[in-house]
C-alpha cells in the first residue's frame, strides 16, 4: 500500500522526531512547511494544496499545512493528531530552546493560535477536532519515545507495511 501519513500537531509536541523516526523505519520521505514552500517555488503548483496532492502521490509523511483535510478522500491516508499537556510543551521548547518559562509559554501559546487560525482560513474547519483524525497521540502519556512504535505496530496489524 502506498500509505501517505498526515501528522498534525500542537507546538512542542515532540511530533516532528516521530515524523523523522518514522520517515527511517519506513522508507519513506517528511514533507514539513519548508519543503513545501520550496516545492511551490521550484514548480509552477498553483497553490500549497496541488503541492501536497503531488507529493502524497508516493508514500510519505506530510506535517500540518492541513494535509489530513486535502487528502481526507483518499483511502491511503492515515491522520495522526499529536497533542500532549500544556506543561509539558512549555518545558519541551524551553529546553530545546534555551528559553525561560515565559517566553516559551508565549511561544507554543503564539504558534498553536496561528495553526489554529490557518486550519480554519483554508479549511473552515476547527483545528484538533477529534473526528478529522484516525488516530490522535498524546505524548504526554504514551511518551514521545514510543509512539513511532505505537505507530509501526499499528501499522504491520493493520498490514500497511
Amino acid at each position: 500500500m502506498k500509505l501517505v501519513i498526515t501528522m498534525s500537531r500542537r507546538s512542542g509536541t515532540g511530533a516532528s522526531i516521530i515524523a523523522n523516526e518514522l520517515s527511517v523505519k519506513l522508507g519513506i520521505p517528511v514533507y514539513d512547511k519548508t519543503y513545501i514552500e520550496q516545492t511551490l517555488e521550484a514548480h509552477e503548483y498553483e497553490n500549497e494544496a496541488e503541492a501536497i496532492r503531488k507529493l502524497a502521490g508516493n508514500p510519505c509523511i506530510i506535517l500540518g499545512r492541513c494535509a489530513s483535510h486535502i487528502l481526507k478522500d483518499r483511502m491511503n491516508v492515515l491522520n495522526i493528531y499529536v497533542c500532549a499537556d500544556k506543561e509539558d510543551r512549555i518545558h519541551r521548547i524551553m529546553k530545546l530552546e534555551s528559553l525561560s518559562y515565559e517566553e516559551a509559554a508565549e511561544k507554543v501559546e503564539r504558534t498553536d493560535t496561528q495553526r489554529a487560525a490557518y486550519y480554519h482560513e483554508h479549511t473552515g474547519r476547527t483545528w484538533g477536532d477529534v473526528n478529522d483524525y484516525h488516530m490522535i497521540l498524546n505524548t504526554s502519556d504514551l511518551g514521545m519515545e514510543n509512539c513511532a512504535g505505537i505507530l509501526m505496530h499499528y501499522f504491520e496489524k493493520l498490514e500497511y507495511i
